[in-house]
């Protein structure tokens, strides 16, 4: 046998070995250790040297966190996953597995950090083929503690509902591990995100101003809105709950009822001041947030809170509160202006979709305010008034974050969107073979478009 032949059968046995035993040197190489990370962060490779101060800081405060780029998780899963997205989702698996890992910090908005859509398509009058669910990467193992590829008949299409049943069943859609994502368009806005993490980190804590609770909100659905009558105040009734539970806050109530919202300026100059939290309670688009007077007829007056070029003049500094967005499309962070393109050649493109940056992330990149962290829908966000039970959806599951918080006073963001995530599940069992536009898509759709934007790790209220 020549030295070639040996050289040709000893590259095939190894193929044969990697295919078949899923060995790859370089992930051994990296993970034969016993450390354990509880946050690891996952960014395009352009964006490493601007978080190495993010990761020191984290250290610093007692969080081991592992800095990983993009093209070493495709390098290091390279024989796993279908697609870039499930690369990063066993990617995530591994790190659970090896590393202990309780939270990921995605960097990148959509061009530069993969995302998996979901095509849960409900009949409405509303055109959503799809939608962006960070959760896919969230919910590592079905019910049974196997990888859950939220793909059970492996077609193109994830999460897959239409017609008389789902065709992606049986779903898990618990979330196994933290997710947030920092949807960083360029360097600039990294440095920012990560100089506003280390200091509501370091100076929060005992700030007076940290205590202060913000709802705003109005009538979210006028009479004519549905075929049967509706409260007139379902916004407010709806924040009013949010601040019985967050006992200890001081409540600050921007009702379009009271008179104290009446428009923009309203809201601005209250995040001026600073706050803890903040609520929204209304409608939105990627681009604006904004609600009804009480007892306005169908498409009537609309009071509005924050379109995103008002953001501009939010100053507040490092005074950032946590925002929950209970709306519509608040966090659908694949617009781009390219999208008019689509408009031209007769496609259907939504009021926004054409924007530089969504709502959500715009209020939480803010160079001089802003949030600190921002939990909106990435699609069309469902009220139980959507729902023939009448019950869940997004009155329920945004509520679900200050009834945690407020009862169980954890100590990380992301752990207050998991235990929502999972309490709405809990309550609101999906059947996967209902049809598509049940009540159970919606259950699904809920909290799959349910979106962290900020630090999954980031310590509410600070570090001692």
């Amino acid at each position: 046998m020549t030295n070639s032949t040996v050289l040709k059968l000893l590259s095939v046995s190894c193929m044969i070995l990697f295919v078949f035993t899923g060995f790859n040197p370089l992930y051994q190489a990296e993970t034969s250790t016993t450390e354990s990370y509880p946050l690891v962060v996952i960014a395009a490779d352009e964006f490493i040297d601007e978080l190495q101060p993010l990761k020191t800081h984290k250290e610093n405060m007692g969080m081991p966190t592992k800095l990983v780029s993009l093209s070493t998780v495709y390098d290091e899963m390279y024989w796993n996953g279908r697609d870039n997205p499930e690369k990063i989702k066993y990617f995530i698996k591994e790190s659970i597995e090896t590393w202990q890992t309780a939270f990921v910090l995605l960097v990148g908005d959509f061009r530069k950090m993969p995302i998996r859509y979901v095509y849960n398509n409900e009949p409405s009058d509303y055109y959503e083929p799809r939608y962006i669910s960070e959760l896919y990467y969230a919910d590592i193992y079905d019910e049974h503690g196997d990888f859950s590829d939220w793909n059970s008949n492996n077609n193109e299409y994830f999460g897959e509902w239409k017609g008389s049943q789902a065709q992606d069943q049986d779903i898990d859609l618990y979330p196994d591990v933290a997710v947030g994502r920092l949807a960083c368009r360029n360097s600039f806005e990294v440095k920012i995100m990560v100089d506003k993490i280390i200091h509501y980190e370091t100076q929060t804590y005992g700030k007076e101003w940290f205590n202060k609770f913000v709802v705003v909100a109005g009538d979210t659905y006028p009479p004519g809105q549905y075929p049967f009558d509706t409260s007139p105040y379902e916004g407010e009734e709806n924040t009013l709950a949010a601040l019985e539970n967050m006992t200890g806050f001081n409540p600050v109530k921007l009702w379009v009822s009271t008179g104290a919202f009446t428009g923009p300026k309203d809201v601005i100059r209250t995040i001026n001041q600073g706050c803890g939290f903040m609520f929204f309670e209304g409608h939105a688009s990627p681009v604006a947030w904004g609600t009804h007077p009480p007892e306005i007829e169908k498409n009537g007056t609309w009071v509005w809170g924050l379109k995103n070029y008002h953001m501009n003049f939010l100053m507040n500094r490092y005074k950032l509160p946590i925002v929950v967005a209970a709306a519509c499309h608040n966090g659908q962070f694949d617009v781009t202006p390219l999208n008019l393109l689509d408009k031209l050649r007769g496609e259907v493109v939504h009021v926004g979709e054409w924007a530089r940056e969504c709502w959500a992330w715009k209020l939480t990149s803010q160079p001089f305010g802003g949030s600190i962290a921002t939990i909106s829908n990435t699609g069309l966000g469902m009220s139980k008034e959507d729902k023939d039970s009448m019950e869940g959806a997004g009155d329920f599951m945004d509520m679900q974050f200050f009834v945690e918080y407020g009862n169980n006073r954890q100590d990380y963001v992301g752990e207050v969107w998991m235990d929502s995530i999972s309490n709405y599940i809990d309550e609101f069992p999906v059947d996967w073979t209902d049809p598509a536009g049940s009540d159970s898509s919606y259950d699904a759709k809920t909290p799959q478009e349910w979106t962290l934007f900020g630090d999954p790790s980031l310590k509410i209220g600070g570090y001692q």
